[in-house]
């Protein structure tokens, strides 16, 4: 499970930079400060919360900051079919996430305990499994009660599902 920042053993964004071996940069602080455990952030959030707190940054020097923390293991960048890249600062486990196909929302979902199914394929092909990047698709409860049906019209109400491509299975929504 990882670390809740201010409970005791979580260390501040600099000790995190130093104990990687990276400089402390002030885009380095600033992105990892975007970045709360639990939260999934696309690049372009990313940079407008870091413009408010720097000014001036461009896209690309936030695209190179997320490159060099991802590289050093302190953030992680997962990729849900159909929607932007998310970078999140959880990388101490091999959790997993929800996807909602309608609004994109993630959350973080916890690997089984114990034996971890999750890293024993039924054939491995030779490969040391040492993660598994598993994600889970439906609708979060937001967009479930959006499609509940509706007293006025007798029936569900619309929603932007249509818009959306549905991941068919093998095509990326079960990985």
């Amino acid at each position: 499970m990882s670390e809740v920042p201010g409970s005791p053993g979580v260390r501040s964004p600099v000790d995190r930079l130093r104990a990687a071996g990276m400089r402390v940069t002030p885009a380095r602080l600033a992105v990892l400060q975007e970045l709360p455990v639990g939260v999934h952030r696309s690049v372009d959030e990313i940079a407008t919360a870091v413009r408010r707190t720097l000014g001036a940054v461009s896209l690309q020097a936030v695209y190179n900051v997320l490159d060099a923390l991802a590289g050093a293991g302190l953030v992680r960048r997962i990729e849900p079919l159909g929607h932007p890249a998310r970078y999140e600062s959880r990388v101490s486990d091999n959790h997993h996430h929800l996807v909602c196909r309608v609004c994109g929302a993630i959350a973080d979902v916890d690997c089984a305990v114990g034996v971890v199914p999750c890293l024993s394929p039924a054939d491995a092909a030779g490969y040391l499994v040492d993660e598994a990047e598993v994600t889970y698709w439906g609708l979060c409860p937001q967009c479930q009660n959006h499609r509940r049906p509706s007293a006025d019209h007798g029936g569900t109400t619309a929603g932007p599902t249509e818009k959306h491509h549905v991941p068919a299975r093998g095509e990326g929504g079960d990985r």
